[in-house]
């Protein structure tokens, strides 16, 4: 992370999921990281754990308080949250028939709600001054150019919708703050519960561990530059097309 200088204020929110808490395993230990902010509806004894529930607006808006009064400008956010199925009721449609309300709606609250209301409130603690970024996990089948097999339409249309937001923030916040980056970033096929039920056809060398694909995330991060904010980035430096 040395394109973003030294004495970071940092925030990850789903701290506790599997690229959650390996992006602030990373984090905690680099030397350029002042402060890491977890946020999660788990707390642990870190003075800087922040209770944190992104379906709740009041919840995101106090923790974006918490970290005001403490640390008053952040330089980095990571929305490493994010929702495909539940194990029970919740599934991708495998066709038009499966498509459910409910579901959906659980999407968009999760995959483009949830970040865009953490958008409003931590958008505003970014430094000014200097490069910054806010990034959100998003999925390479939100893109609609690259939808060639059709099917799980509520997780496919909740990360188009991120990325439509993406894009909206990133001009927003490049008013305020020239050197800000707003983007997207795609993991590729991570070994955690929520690729779990579709791994079986995933090739070996595709599937990565969470402390893998973090710190390439962390990589791409790095090399981005102002010119590239409101795009979404696979985690081989790859844009990801609308």
């Amino acid at each position: 992370m040395k394109s973003f200088g030294s004495g970071l204020n940092v925030a990850v929110a789903g701290a506790t999921g599997g690229i959650g808490k390996a992006l602030c395993a990373q984090l905690v230990a680099m030397p350029s990281v002042n402060r890491l902010y977890s946020l999660s509806r788990v707390q642990n004894a870190d003075a800087n754990s922040i209770y944190f529930d992104l379906t709740v607006e009041s919840s995101i808006a106090a923790a974006a308080e918490a970290i005001k009064d403490s640390a008053g400008v952040l330089h980095l956010v990571v929305v490493a949250t994010g929702v495909l199925h539940d194990g029970a009721t919740f599934q991708p449609e495998k066709n038009w028939r499966g498509i459910n309300p409910e579901n959906f709606e659980r999407a968009f609250r999760v995959n483009a709600t949830g970040p865009a209301l953490v958008a409003k409130y931590f958008l505003p603690l970014l430094a000014r001054d200097r490069k910054v970024a806010f990034a959100a996990l998003s999925a390479r089948v939100g893109s609609i150019s690259d939808n060639d097999l059709g099917g799980w339409y509520a997780y496919r249309a909740s990360k188009a919708a991120l990325s439509m937001l993406i894009r909206g923030l990133s001009i927003e916040l490049a008013r305020r703050s020239p050197d800000a980056l707003c983007v997207g970033l795609h993991p590729g096929t991570v070994d955690t519960g929520l690729s779990t039920p579709f791994q079986s056809n995933v090739p070996r060398e595709s599937l990565f561990s969470p402390d893998y694909a973090s710190a390439r995330l962390l990589e791409v991060l790095d090399a981005l530059t102002a010119a590239d904010t409101g795009g979404v980035f696979a985690w081989d430096g790859a844009r990801i097309p609308p």
